[in-house]
């Protein structure tokens, strides 16, 4: 009789204790639930509506006529998507502008980042430079490359013919097709680096001095210490930068609406034109939403396998 008695308080306590355990992580859980749903509610109106309609009006042979029918079409505008000429070249634009921007902007990012992370006079100056393209209009700096890549006296055609005398006579840059998306390729890496020399130098600046110091008395030098420190360290960083320009890649647009239209014959269109030319220009609004939902997911196919291939990465270093 004692044995049990004595037992009785123990298991209370311990009741009471899971009680209290069980309550504290409902409260969190729902103090938690609470900080997310404005957020998510405000993503819901903004993002997965807009993207559910376009979706559901991909479906559709949409007729912008008040009270006309839209008739239910399936996956046609799909289907014509994908035997589009023109649609099929868009994205190997779009692949192509990718190929060469994001390497040119990670590598030239990164070296800027580890010049301005050392002890260079007027880093911050500097700082403010290589950034201020970042901050600057779209609108502004492609009429501005649509000037310097101009078919008669612009700065390129200087450059090339009159200085470096590369070419016997102007180039028309924007007026074919590669020398078109070499031109626009220009203005992403030239208006990109800036932000990828902000996360690179943001990384480096967290790679703790002591790793640095320990691996100088290893005698490694400067390469040996930025190939085995720096580099494995800033590893998330890369990949999130690498991951955010290939979706901006993809997403390219305003340069190219400004600076050739997507000509000449549609040779320099990129998704994001094509969509507005099909949905604006003609009013297809059923195949321009085809266009975009079909951008849409394979943004997010690369990105999940990017995702994977990382993680992959991770699990084996």
């Amino acid at each position: 009789m004692t044995t049990t008695t004595s037992e009785r308080p123990v298991a209370t306590r311990t009741g009471a204790r899971r009680t209290t355990s069980a309550g504290r992580r409902r409260r969190v859980a729902v103090a938690a639930y609470a900080f997310v749903l404005p957020g998510f509610a405000l993503y819901a109106l903004i993002v997965l509506y807009p993207a559910v309609q376009t979706f559901l009006l991909s479906l559709r042979d949409w007729n912008i006529v008040p009270g006309q029918p839209s008739p239910w079409i399936g996956l046609a505008n799909y289907v014509q998507a994908f035997g589009d000429p023109v649609f099929l070249r868009s994205l190997v634009n779009s692949a192509v502008y990718t190929v060469v921007t994001v390497p040119l902007q990670i590598v030239i990012g990164l070296g800027l980042a580890v010049l301005l992370d050392s002890k260079l006079p007027g880093r911050v100056f500097f700082r403010v430079v290589f950034y201020l393209p970042v901050v600057t209009s779209w609108v502004v700096v492609s009429l501005l490359f649509q000037y310097i890549f101009a078919s008669g006296d612009g700065l390129a055609n200087a450059v090339v013919v009159h200085i470096l005398h590369l070419a016997p006579h102007n180039v028309a840059w924007l007026q074919s097709r590669w020398t078109g998306m070499a031109a626009i390729s220009a203005l992403g890496v030239w208006k990109g680096i800036g932000w990828s020399m902000l996360i690179f130098l943001a990384a480096l600046t967290g790679v703790p001095r002591e790793l640095h110091e320990a691996a100088a008395l290893d005698g490694a030098g400067a390469w040996g210490r930025f190939r085995h420190v720096s580099l494995p360290a800033i590893r998330p960083a890369t990949m999130v930068v690498i991951v955010l320009l290939i979706i901006g890649g993809f997403q390219v647009f305003i340069s190219v609406l400004l600076m050739t239209q997507g000509g000449p014959s549609d040779s320099t269109q990129v998704p994001l034109t094509y969509m507005y030319d099909q949905a604006f220009s003609y009013y297809k609004f059923g195949y321009g939403s085809a266009i975009s939902f079909t951008l849409t997911v394979l943004v997010l196919v690369l990105s999940a396998a990017q995702y994977a291939w990382n993680r992959s990465r991770n699990k084996e270093s």
